[in-house]
């Protein structure tokens, strides 16, 4: 695959930076790789993974010369990355970021950012609940959707290197407005998010039943809960407190929704519950069709079984 970019800089090295490094790596796509993160060990594993070409713990050294700078950390430190690297940033450079709240990505990155740069930000709906370096993986954004959410007046030349750039890491791209792209995501990542938080810390508060029963009995259901209750604290912590208008207005309409829910049981209404349950069924079928999931109905049982 053709070089894309003389240099990358990568702003934080978990799992979508670290993801992002093995593809660049594995596909040749820039000359020059710095790695920077604020924790000195994380770099020093990066380093040992070979995930870059260069490792410095300030960003602003990372950035000096980049082509592309990809910001990869949890979105409350947006402001204090953009204003470390603002004065070193080199001039016609792309900046972007992979957060998944972007009206306050752009609120904090923006007005630090010069003028000689392209701020493009972006958002690859891609993840696992491992963080960390090591995390990454070769085809972690294949057949994924990266959402960018470039400002009025974009140069469309920066733009098109980018899209192309995720094209290349086998990304679906596609543009949105900032707060629509917010309020798409806190109905399909971040309320879905902060609901398995519930229900896990639920489980864990019931002093009817004791944690050893809740581990030992659990139907697939519940474990699908704890894979995204698994998930980074601090990156989700950051996405409540960024994305909380959004987040509120999704979380309103879910008590309403679960109200009625409740009423329907309460009153024995089959009729209420047995149209829900068909409407749902088929959102399930259709993720499926859009190629976003596998209708494989393991329930983790191959990890068990010695076959995953």
């Amino acid at each position: 695959m053709a070089q894309l970019f003389d240099r990358i800089a990568l702003i934080g090295i978990g799992l979508i930076g670290s993801s992002i490094a093995r593809e660049i790596r594995d596909k040749q796509l820039s000359g020059h790789v710095t790695i920077s993160t604020r924790s000195a060990e994380t770099l020093k594993r990066a380093e040992a993974l070979s995930l870059g070409d260069s490792y410095v713990l300030s960003p602003a050294e990372a950035v000096a010369g980049a082509d592309l700078v990809i910001v990869s950390v949890p979105v409350g430190a947006s402001a204090a990355v953009a204003q470390a690297i603002a004065p070193h940033l080199k001039a016609g450079a792309i900046v972007t970021d992979v957060g998944s709240t972007k009206g306050s990505v752009i609120a904090q990155m923006a007005p630090h950012l010069p003028e000689t740069v392209h701020f493009i930000p972006g958002h690859p709906i891609a993840g696992t609940e491992y963080s960390g370096p090591d995390a990454g993986f070769i085809g972690l954004f294949k057949g994924r959707w990266c959402i960018l959410t470039p400002l009025p007046g974009t140069d469309e030349a920066a733009k098109a290197q980018l899209r192309a750039f995720w094209e290349s890491l086998g990304s679906n791209v596609e543009e949105m407005d900032p707060d629509h792209h917010d309020k798409v995501l806190a109905i399909v990542s971040h309320l879905p998010h902060i609901i398995a938080y519930n229900i896990v810390g639920t489980a864990d508060d019931l002093e009817t039943v004791t944690e050893s029963e809740v581990i030992k009995y659990s139907a697939s259901g519940f474990r699908d809960f704890t894979r995204l209750a698994a998930s980074d604290p601090t990156m989700w912590r950051d996405v409540c407190l960024h994305n909380k208008d959004a987040i509120l207005e999704m979380l309103a309409r879910f008590s309403e929704d679960l109200a009625y829910l409740q009423r329907a049981i309460r009153w024995g209404d089959g009729e209420k519950l047995f149209d829900l349950f068909t409407r749902t069924r088929a959102i399930r079928r259709s993720i499926i069709q859009a190629g976003q999931d596998t209708d494989q109905a393991d329930f983790g049982r191959h990890a068990l079984d010695g076959k995953g």
